[in-house]
């Protein structure tokens, strides 16, 4: 623990503003208090508006991300979760109930069941990720709210036990196609892992594979739910419905959010 910097700084707030802004930050004003709240001291400060100025997401900078009103940890080459994913999230929590077994796939920092376990007591929840440092990231998460990560591909390294018990299984996959990484903002495209953002050709290959297995990972009246796009929605719930779940399509505007939810009959 430290006191954040406010000794005579060695960048008063009105230059971190200035630098912010002239780095291209919308919200220089809204960055800048908050890099100001974060550093323990001046030259940290300095060195953190640096490397925001650099170009390095301000998650990353700060060391963690705002979700659902939780501070989530996030290290650098992470996955940033994204606000639009609280709307996924919300969706999930109305899912759930207190013992529920919860997992989280594409779990990245953790965060969506970081949430679930802070609001829905007792649950049992269950992460996994391909990616070896958001593992590392995500574990000290989700351990701390009682829960369990594994590192490797979708369903493969998780425990047999718990086939066929899942209640809520929610799954941030990638599904930016291919051909569109290169439109991706650059914070995205030059500081988060490729696997976590490339969906194949079509933005789906990782969905599909999800959607294929979950009948098998689902309890009786459990649901899958996915993030996705308005325009890929509709392939979204056709894969759903191949894997034998029923399938509808959730969207809030105002957001920017689109999350297909699949439940498996009773």
């Amino acid at each position: 623990m430290c006191t954040p910097a406010s000794a005579p700084a060695v960048l008063p707030p009105s230059a971190v503003v200035a630098r912010l802004r002239a780095a291209g930050c919308v919200f220089a004003e809204d960055e800048a208090e908050l890099l100001l709240s974060t550093a323990c001291t001046p030259a940290e400060l300095a060195a953190m508006v640096d490397r925001r100025v650099g170009g390095l997401p301000l998650e990353h900078v700060l060391g963690w991300a705002e979700f659902c009103g939780l501070r989530i940890s996030v290290d650098p080459g992470v996955f940033v979760p994204r606000r639009r994913t609280e709307f996924l999230t919300r969706h999930a929590v109305a899912l759930g109930r207190p013992g529920a077994v919860v997992l989280d796939l594409c779990c990245g920092a953790g965060a969506v069941g970081v949430v679930l376990a802070s609001v829905l007591p007792g649950i049992e929840l269950y992460a996994a990720d391909v990616e070896p440092a958001a593992v590392l990231c995500a574990r000290r998460n989700v351990e701390a709210v009682g829960g369990a990560v594994y590192e490797g591909d979708l369903y493969a390294p998780l425990p047999e036990r718990i086939r066929g018990r899942v209640d809520v299984l929610v799954a941030n996959a990638p599904y930016v196609p291919t051909d569109d990484i290169g439109l991706l903002p650059s914070e995205a495209r030059d500081h988060e892992p490729l696997v976590a953002l490339d969906g194949g050709s079509d933005g789906l290959a990782v969905q599909r594979r999800v959607t294929a297995q979950a009948a098998s990972w689902l309890a009786p009246g459990g649901s899958l739910l996915i993030e996705t796009s308005e325009r890929q929605a509709d392939r979204t719930v056709a894969a759903m419905v191949r894997g034998g779940l029923t399938a509808r399509v959730e969207e809030d505007e105002d957001m920017g959010a689109t999350v297909v939810i699949g439940t498996l009959p009773r």
